[in-house]
Formats: structure tokens, C-alpha cells, sequence
């Protein structure tokens, strides 16, 4: 069976009984087993995944399907789907299984898509690499000897290798993106709110959007319409209305401004920069304004998002104390050693690094010092991105300053680890949304991605503007 880029082509196949959906499952299936070496599924769900393939072929041939009949998806192993286990890829929670869908989930299955299984994340979704999740690594399909990107590595590989239609992730510095560009695939963050995060596991609750990632624009803005929009269950879910994107046409001329703290940035790959410099010019041959600007803050958002994401993420890890959450220590003895040893044994090194970064910059000696100075850069940060945009429509870069690394060349030294996310932690400070595209292969044969940032709740643009790189 063929490489399906599109929903609407497998459809169309559908329809015309050259294939079945369950025969489609069954493709995916042996695409997973025949790739278990790259390590992006953690769980498969193979029965329930045929049983429902069955069904919605029957409401496909009655005429009755949801507009998502025919997809496949994975699902990033921290969103919730009722009834199966959701780990964070932790051994905090190892065995803990989920008590309702997430909305997103909801809103996917209502639309007759078909979900296949949990893919493997950096555990809680923390790293850039994929290589802290307590199911082992995700390799990179293009190169196994390379890491696929975090901390939605297994999303990313699990698109790439063809072992599902799309997956669907979470962004809380470039979890979609980075591994979506190194994979060759790809990878959305929407605004902050467009998307429900009730059932996502949280990390940083201000950061955190859920996203997908897909091998065409057409499935990612079919996906977009079916899971965005307000959500009683989430607060800072945003009531703003979700437009048709599929029918927003590709923008005629616009303005872009490409940030030269990034294009020119003493750490990035000299074919990385070429081939954004080639992006700019095909962008100004197809009659759009392309302006060099300059961003001040750069070197600053990267120490700004790991003080603020590490003082959320210590506040929303502490459910899992071995209670009432996750793991309880066979040693346990009274309360403070279920404390001190559950999460000792239930957390990674990464996880207990952030973790302890977090405490210590929301404690009484550092909270003015650390967390209050790193909100207010937060604000200029916005205050800046702002300006930017009152006049231009998007914001390019390279998504990352090079093609995926190869395993443990970073994995001990966690500051060149961290600024891998120089060039996509910026959407998640701001809000904005940010989307990373393939635009090239690199010597050594692995994609490299260009990102744009738009608008906020301008994802159509977005994505139309995208779909001409």
C-alpha cells in the first residue's frame, strides 16, 4: 500500500474500493511492527483500531462518516483517551490509566478518526531530544544513529516512518516543531487557548498547547477546524471562532520580517542558513516584502522560558507525591520517606533537574531575583514581538540552528541541550503561533525545517503562507 500524504486521498481510494479501512489499519500495523527499532510507539492498540476501522467503513459506505473518517492518529503519551494508559513516558505513572478523553481526543473521535496508539515523549515532555523517556529513545527514521527531536520525538518519527496518518502533540518550546523539522514533517504550535488543554498532563501551564503534526498543510488544517475552539473544561480555552482554513487561499503579497539574530546567529548550521536565505528569496520572487529586523532579546529567551516553565512545572509535579498520583516507593515508610522516595524513584534526572530549578527560583531568596525578573523580561519580549508585527504579518526563521544531533551529543551537557530550543521557545513566551515546514535536505541527508510565526488566532494565514515553502 502506498504512502498516503493526504486524508483526501485515501478517501478518494476508499470510495473507489481500492482499498479498505481496515486494510489501511492493517498497513499501519505492519508499518509499526516492521519499525519497533525506531521506538515511537509505546503502546499499540491493534484490536480496538480494526474493530473501529469496521465501523466507520460502514458509515463511509452508508454515507454517515464524521469529515476525520479515514485518519489515523497517534497520540503524544500525555494526552488523555478514556480508558487507556497515559505515562507522561515516566515511571511516575507508569500503569495509570485515564478516567476521560481529553478534549481534543473528544472532539476526534465525534469526527470518525481512528486512534492507533500512545507514541513515545520525553518524559513529561521535557527535553529536546527524546532521549529522557523512561521507554528509551525515539531514533530518527532518516538516521537512526541521530535523535528525532523532543519532546515530541515519537509524534514527529511516527509521521516521517508512515506508521500513521498524523499525530497529534503538545508545544511548551518547540515540542512540535523542533522534532517536526527534524524529521521532515510538519509541526504546528497554535496560539496559546485556541486549543482545549483539558486532558493534556500539564508541564507549564502558560506554555503548553497542544498542536499536530502532519505530512501535508491540507490534513493539518482539516485536523485544526475539528479540535480548535472554546472549551468549557479549560479557562484559558479562547471563545474566538474557528474558521473554515481549509478554504483561506494562499496570501497574494505580504509583509514578512526574518529575524537576523537567527539567520546570522554565531551557532547555527552555515546549510541551515543558506537554505533559509534561499526561503527569503523565493518568498520575494513570489512578490512578498521580506525585511531584515533585528530582535535584541534573543540570547535572553532561552534562560526566560527554563525559569518560568521549570517554576510551573515544580508546582504542577507535585501532585505526584506517591498519595493520591504516581508511583509509591516499595520502601515507604511513613509520610515524608512516600515523599522523598516515591518521587526519587518515579522521576528522571531531566524531570528532578527541572524540578529543583523550579523550587529554587520560587523560594523566598530567589523569587524577586529569578521568577519576577524573568516575568517582566517575559513581557518585553511581547511588548517587542508586538511592534514587530504592527508592521509585518509574519515573522521568519530556521526553526532550529541544526539538523537533528546524533545520540549523547548533548545528553550531559543540558545548556547546549536547552539552546536547542533558541529559535522556537520565542511563540511559547509570547503565545503566538508558530509553524515549522521542511525546507531542504542537509548534506548528511536530514530535513531541515524554516518556521513562521503569525498573529495570534491567525493560524489560517499561518498555514497558507506555509503552504507555498
Amino acid at each position: 500500500m502506498e504512502n498516503y500524504s493526504t486524508l483526501n486521498h485515501i478517501v478518494e481510494d476508499i470510495k473507489q474500493n481500492k482499498i479498505t479501512l481496515r486494510g489501511l489499519v492493517l498497513h499501519y500495523l505492519d508499518n509499526i511492527s516492521t519499525h519497533q527499532h525506531l521506538n515511537a510507539f509505546v503502546e499499540v492498540f491493534e484490536t480496538e483500531a480494526l474493530l473501529e476501522a469496521d465501523k466507520i467503513q460502514q458509515k463511509i459506505n452508508a454515507g454517515t462518516a464524521g469529515k476525520l473518517a479515514g485518519m489515523v492518529i497517534g497520540l503524544k503519551d500525555n494526552i488523555c483517551y478514556k480508558g487507556h494508559q497515559v505515562t507522561a513516558s515516566s515511571k511516575m505513572l507508569s500503569g495509570f490509566e485515564s478516567l476521560f478523553h481529553a478534549t481534543a481526543v473528544e472532539r476526534l473521535l465525534a469526527e470518525d478518526a481512528i486512534i492507533i496508539g500512545r507514541l513515545n515523549c520525553d518524559e513529561f515532555a521535557m527535553g529536546a531530544s527524546n532521549e529522557t523517556s523512561y521507554y528509551g529513545p525515539v531514533k530518527n527514521a532518516a538516521d537512526t544513529t541521530r535523535v528525532s527531536g523532543g519532546s515530541s520525538g515519537g509524534a514527529a518519527v511516527a509521521v516521517q516512518a508512515d506508521l500513521c496518518q498524523v499525530a497529534i502533540a503538545s508545544d511548551t518550546g518547540g515540542s512540535v516543531r523542533q522534532p517536526a523539522a527534524f524529521c521532515g514533517v510538519i509541526g504546528l504550535k497554535p496560539t496559546y487557548g485556541r486549543i482545549s488543554r483539558n486532558g493534556l498532563l500539564a508541564y507549564a501551564s502558560s506554555f503548553d498547547q497542544i498542536g499536530p503534526i502532519t505530512k501535508s498543510m491540507q490534513d493539518m488544517q482539516l485536523v485544526m477546524e475539528v479540535i480548535s475552539g472554546r472549551d468549557e473544561n479549560d479557562a484559558t480555552s479562547s471563545a474566538n471562532p474557528v474558521p473554515a482554513y481549509s478554504s483561506i487561499m494562499p496570501p497574494s503579497k505580504v509583509k514578512i520580517a526574518y529575524i537576523k539574530e537567527c539567520v546570522y546567529h554565531e551557532g547555527i548550521d552555515s546549510e541551515v542558513q543558506s537554505n533559509t536565505l534561499l526561503v527569503i528569496d523565493k518568498l520575494k520572487k513570489l512578490g512578498h516584502e521580506v525585511v531584515e529586523v533585528s530582535f535584541p532579546y534573543l540570547d535572553y529567551l532561552v534562560p526566560v522560558y527554563y525559569v518560568l516553565t521549570t517554576a510551573e512545572a515544580s508546582s504542577n509535579l507535585s501532585r505526584y507525591s506517591g498519595l493520591m498520583f504516581g508511583h509509591r516507593s516499595k520502601e515507604a515508610g511513613d509520610l515524608e520517606t512516600t515523599f522523598k522516595k516515591s518521587r526519587s524513584e518515579g522521576f528522571g534526572a531531566e524531570v528532578k533537574r527541572r524540578i529543583m530549578l523550579g523550587t529554587f527560583v520560587l523560594s523566598a531568596g530567589s523569587y524577586d531575583a529569578y521568577y519576577t525578573k524573568a516575568q517582566k523580561v517575559r513581557r518585553l519580549v511581547q511588548q517587542k514581538t508586538l511592534e514587530i508585527f504592527n508592521d509585518y504579518d509574519f515573522i521568519l526563521s530556521p526553526t532550529t540552528p541544526t539538523p537533528a544531533f546524533k545520540f549523547g551529543e548533548k545528553a550531559n551537557n543540558p545548556i547546549a541541550m536547552y539552546l536547542a530550543d533558541i529559535f522556537t521557545v520565542h511563540a511559547n513566551i509570547t503565545g503566538y503561533p508558530a509553524i515549522s515546514v521542511p525546507m531542504a535536505e542537509h548534506s548528511n541527508k536530514m530535513p531541515m525545517g524554516v518556521q513562521l510565526m503569525g498573529r495570534p488566532f491567525e493560524e489560517g494565514n499561518l498555514m497558507s503562507l506555509a503552504s507555498l515553502i
